[in-house]
């Protein structure tokens, strides 16, 4: 088994509109960039992040029944990550300024996509998947591999509560701390607030970015 992970761009259409979650062009944007990879609908599940709550590190495995949600209608599993143990089940998460993360465990085939924004990474969010997936999967950290999206760049946004660090230099900081080998990180570096690639909330809200919108990373485990 092996782990398919990947990002869309702003080629690829806004994966997420914070004003009509029944947007029938992006979830049309939706179907295209999933079955670019072979995964369908049917198969996904989306990771829906809310900010009307305290805690920023809830964890959640997906089963059959959270197939076929978020992707199509605005449903989802509210958390700050998803995981699953079976394989073809996809796992989706819309991402502008924040950092997406696949951690995979290709011993225990544990696939995990969270979210890393601000709020998480302050409640040390990137240690504590860390220590969930080897608490509750006998995940051995050293062992992990993991994908990072593009993030907001540090001159444009940094994390007051964390000693004025990045978004991504926060992720990479705690996900090492957890016991992450820095070689088995796959990070796109790209900085989505300059890169014209890539949706930025915060760019958008400038003006530097014209459109507004998410780009999406989607992972899967498979034969």
């Amino acid at each position: 088994m092996h782990c398919v992970v990947a990002t869309s761009t702003i080629a690829d259409g806004s994966m997420y509109d914070r004003n009509d979650q029944l947007n029938d062009v992006v979830i049309k944007n939706r179907e295209r960039f999933l079955a670019t990879y072979a995964i369908s609908v049917d198969q996904s599940t989306r990771l829906r992040v809310e900010y009307n709550r305290s805690d920023f590190c809830r964890y959640h495995e997906v089963s059959e029944d959270d197939k076929d949600t978020g992707i199509r209608n605005p449903g989802g599993k509210v958390a700050d990550a998803i995981i699953t143990k079976e394989k073809n089940h996809a796992l989706f998460l819309p991402v502008a300024d924040c950092v997406g993360a696949v951690i995979y465990d290709s011993t225990h085939h544990v696939l995990a996509l969270a979210h890393f924004g601000r709020h998480s990474l302050e409640q040390q969010g990137g240690q504590k998947i860390v220590a969930h997936l080897a608490q509750e999967y006998s995940s051995k950290p050293a062992g992990l591999k993991v994908w990072l999206t593009p993030a907001v760049g540090k001159k444009n946004y940094l994390i007051w509560a964390l000693e004025n660090k990045g978004m991504k230099e926060a992720t990479l900081e705690q996900l090492c701390a957890a016991g992450i080998d820095i070689q088995n990180v796959t990070d796109n570096t790209a900085e989505t607030d300059t890169d014209q690639n890539y949706f930025s909330y915060s760019a958008f809200l400038r003006g530097s970015h014209r459109d507004e919108g998410d780009h999406a990373i989607v992972a899967v485990m498979a034969d």
